[in-house]
């Protein structure tokens, strides 16, 4: 890039001025991240929309870190975002509007020019195929009071709702951490997001009806679509993002479980991405298609330091050919690949979810027979309910 381009370019974007980090913290904002230095003091040339930062705090010698802190910002053109490090509580907090704006002025000025890296705008491509449908109205909606989501205020789910191998990983290191403050919690009420039922229970259906409904959850899918979200399949498809990049990057076990939970929910459906929601599932694969692609390639290359625990969030409890995925997706693609009618673009979307999966992980989905339906993990708190039925049990079968 010419100097002139460039300048351009630092001029219009936003600039996240980060004042007295330490050395070794690392910074991410999206998909890169920087181990800060002696002079580092923030990130330039950021492109204006919506963006997610995180953070993680070291020792002295930069061997030990803190669970990630992260949040959202919805930047606006030549905006300079101010945030100043708190020695004692060890995180960035927010200046005065009167001393935001005398450093605003000197970032505009270019005096902290050469202490600011550059945003790699050949990566910004991936990053909004991670988060094209979040607005600020989902940021507003979903981030806790305060807008911080770490792990580190989610001590009350250890061992609540964690069932998989990489779950209890993942509660592990907040009970293990040196730097984890549980009690904290009780201040925080964590992210606002949608309940999703596990159970669809409705009085008056007999045990066949309840099974058909919780085996096929379109009518589940269309209940919370009119009622969360007013009809807005974008706004689902926004949350499934901000809970994804919650997990993926700020290492929240919240958001991982809300993650699970959409994706259980749309892969569970068998009527609506054949007739009533084409549209919407083409959506939502070609989002898996970027989430999961994205989190192969998730390592941490753009520094030599990680975290204790961030190998945890894709390991192979997650992308095991067990895991909760591998069973849901080869379910859906058997649906799809195999429908006599099926929506050209969902059909092409879903091959090459499939294509991923098997080229990435060497997953096989082929079908072996029909005892080889529905399968999930024991103790599965996302399995459907399955009644036996006695010959009683609806009068009209």
């Amino acid at each position: 890039m010419d100097p002139e381009t460039a300048l351009e370019f630092v001029k219009h974007g936003a600039t996240l001025l980060l004042l007295d980090v330490p050395q070794y913290t690392l910074i991410g904002i999206d998909t890169q991240m920087y181990s800060s230095g002696p002079n580092f003091k923030g990130i330039k040339m950021i492109p204006p929309g919506i963006h997610f930062i995180y953070y993680s705090s070291s020792n002295r010698e930069g061997s030990e870190f803190s669970p990630f802190v992260g949040f959202f910002i919805d930047a606006k053109a030549s905006q300079v975002i101010v945030r100043k490090w708190d020695q004692k509580e060890e995180r960035f907090v927010k200046l005065s509007d009167e001393e935001e704006e005398r450093y605003s002025d000197a970032v505009k000025r270019l005096e902290f020019d050469n202490q600011l890296g550059p945003y790699a705008l050949s990566q910004y491509g991936d990053w909004k195929h991670l988060s094209n449908y979040i607005t600020k109205d989902t940021i507003d909606h979903i981030e806790p009071i305060g807008g911080e989501i770490t792990i580190a205020c989610e001590s009350e789910m250890v061992g609540k709702f964690c069932n998989t191998a990489m779950e209890k990983t993942l509660a592990e290191q907040l009970k293990n951490s040196k730097f984890s403050t549980p009690g904290k919690k009780s201040q925080n009420r964590g992210c606002y997001y949608t309940a999703i039922p596990r159970v669809v229970k409705h009085k008056g259906m007999c045990s066949k009806e309840l099974t058909d409904l919780n085996l096929d959850k379109t009518q589940l899918l269309e209940s919370i679509l009119m009622k969360e979200y007013g009809g807005d399949e974008d706004a689902l498809l926004a949350e499934l993002q901000f809970a994804f990049i919650a997990f993926l990057m700020g290492q929240s076990l919240e958001a991982f479980l809300q993650w699970k939970l959409l994706v259980s929910l749309l892969f569970g459906c068998t009527e609506a991405p054949l007739h009533t929601r084409s549209r919407l599932f083409t959506k939502f694969i070609k989002v898996m298609y970027y989430q999961l692609k994205c989190g192969f390639l998730k390592d941490q290359k753009d520094t030599g330091a990680k975290p204790e625990g961030v190998s945890a969030l894709l390991d192979e409890s997650w992308l095991s050919s067990d895991s909760f995925l591998h069973h849901i997706c080869k379910d859906f693609f058997s649906l799809v690949l195999e429908a006599p009618v099926v929506d050209g673009d969902l059909l092409s979307w879903t091959r090459r979810l499939r294509v991923l999966l098997e080229e990435s992980l060497g997953w096989q989905f082929q079908q072996n027979g029909a005892a080889d339906g529905i399968y999930f993990e024991e103790n599965d708190e996302y399995a459907p309910v399955v009644e036996i039925l006695d010959d009683a049990d609806c009068s009209n079968t």
